[in-house]
């Protein structure tokens, strides 16, 4: 009954749904462990800091038996992906991002959903998770029935697809947990297919190193000059393998006031983006995704979009305001967008 009336409270504060999970995470840490072996984590220090104690629940958490998983819906109501993708005037941003962080809405609302736990049973032990710590995400989900692990490596649902957040309650009570669900990628390899620089080498195998969503947010150096041409631009993520998979003609537009558009962040156009300063970087970003990469980063994705973009006067003026920038990485970057356009920089 509790475990029943956790998934109702969870539906009523914003919760696509909620499934329990127990802790054995034994085959997903083999996984893991060969993928770190591999290197295929690149920059991700943090993965392999962890390492197995990703895959050990109580390890991180003493007591923990069970695993609160909840889904929420992210997808706005934006303009066609596809259509900005096509348009190397354009930037493209994650549809992931274009709101509020999605760390502070999902850590707030499982948080309530932990407090009205505490006012059914009592005192219980807990602690709340949202892409904030050594935690298996999808395999947790996977475990608790809400969708299957895709060949691209995010979860899919059969009646959400895999525009959603995850986020984890891990707790001392021991709930019923929920069955997993059978997959349904069946022979389709779209992802695969799709991917601009093959980041996933084959199904349910990422190498994030390749990975525009890698590139664009969590590398913080140089962007590799090879994979530069096939970012296109993606200023911010990328969603190619989402977009394609024909599970996600079943994602639902997102009823979360906080994931809205903000910015007109899903068609903006790149020299405007590129002409920020850092006061309005900080300013028109703040509770936003994007912030934490920082105005530098920001600065070295959209001069890699510039570097795609159609040759024109807009584009070099652009590029070439920002040829002195302080920063050696944007500096760069800048030079290298310049030298596509077959552009020199001004004395």
């Amino acid at each position: 009954m509790l475990a029943a009336t956790i998934k109702a409270w969870g539906g009523e504060l914003g919760f696509q749904a909620v499934g329990i999970a127990d802790v054995d995470l034994g085959p997903a840490e083999e996984r893991l462990l060969e993928w770190l072996a591999a290197g295929r984590h690149g920059e991700l220090d943090y993965m392999a800091r962890h390492g197995a104690k990703r895959a050990r629940p109580a390890e991180l958490v003493p007591g923990t038996v069970r695993v609160i998983t909840a889904r929420m819906d992210y997808l706005p109501e934006a303009v066609d992906s596809w259509q900005v993708m096509d348009d190397g005037e354009r930037a493209f941003v994650s549809r992931y991002a274009l709101g509020r962080d999605y760390h502070k809405v999902l850590r707030g609302r499982l948080q309530q959903l932990a407090d009205r736990v505490a006012a059914e049973v009592g005192a219980f032990g807990y602690r709340v998770f949202t892409d904030s710590a050594p935690v298996m995400e999808v395999e947790l989900a996977r475990k608790a029935g809400l969708g299957w692990r895709g060949k691209h490596t995010l979860l899919l649902s059969r009646d959400a697809g895999s525009f959603f957040f995850l986020g984890e309650i891990y707790t001392d009570l021991p709930l019923p947990p929920d069955a997993p669900v059978s997959e349904h990628c069946g022979a389709c390899a779209k992802c695969i297919d799709v991917c601009p620089t093959g980041a996933i080498v084959a199904p349910y195998q990422l190498d994030a190193r390749r990975c525009i969503s890698y590139l664009t947010i969590e590398l913080k150096g140089a962007i590799p000059v090879a994979l530069r041409p096939l970012i296109g631009n993606r200023v911010y993520g990328c969603d190619d393998c989402q977009l394609v998979c024909p599970w996600n003609r079943y994602a639902h537009v997102s009823s979360e006031p906080d994931f809205r558009v903000r910015n007109g962040l899903d068609c903006a156009d790149l020299v405007a983006l590129f002409a920020w300063t850092e006061r309005d970087f900080q300013a028109r970003l703040a509770g936003s995704a994007i912030h934490r990469i920082g105005y530098e980063r920001w600065l070295r994705n959209l001069a890699v979009g510039l570097g795609n973009a159609p040759s024109g006067e807009r584009v070099i003026a652009a590029l070439r305001a920002r040829a002195d920038h302080p920063s050696e990485l944007v500096r760069e970057h800048v030079m290298w967008a310049l030298e596509r356009h077959g552009a020199a920089v001004l004395p």
